[in-house]
């Protein structure tokens, strides 16, 4: 079932509402951006976010494709979310940082299914022999 959540970077200078059904999926993928980071993340269509700030101090990173925006916070170092546009998973997406989220009971995260990703080799619908350090 879809709820609105409240996100945010540590500082606060970025925050957003999204509209997501946690219990439908959340993925970690093991690409050199995404282990690095550690993201944990739940894709929503960009109708289901709302950015409640200014873009102004959001940072912008892509590499590879430039398919993914890799959105940050020039004054934490957080990244709370993503978007951008690719054919094989159904077009514009929306990607939340599930570890930004505020105020969801660690309880809850415990419980959430995860999909593991092998974006490391390009064979992004299967899960990496390994994910235990995921």
């Amino acid at each position: 079932m879809k709820m609105t959540y409240r996100g945010s970077c540590h500082c606060g200078r970025i925050r957003y509402e999204v509209d997501v059904d946690l219990e439908a999926g959340t993925s970690r993928c093991n690409c050199s951006y995404c282990s690095k980071l550690r993201y944990w993340g739940a894709t929503v269509k960009p109708e289901d976010f709302r950015l409640m700030c200014e873009e102004e101090g959001i940072g912008d990173y892509q590499f590879a494709t430039k398919s993914g925006h890799h959105r940050f916070c020039t004054t934490c170092g957080a990244s709370p979310y993503g978007h951008g546009y690719i054919e094989e998973i159904g077009g514009a997406f929306v990607s939340v940082n599930i570890a930004c989220l505020d105020d969801v009971d660690p309880a809850v995260l415990a419980a959430l299914p995860i999909q593991y990703m092998d974006g490391l080799h390009n064979n992004w619908w299967n899960a990496p022999a390994e994910t235990r350090y995921m």
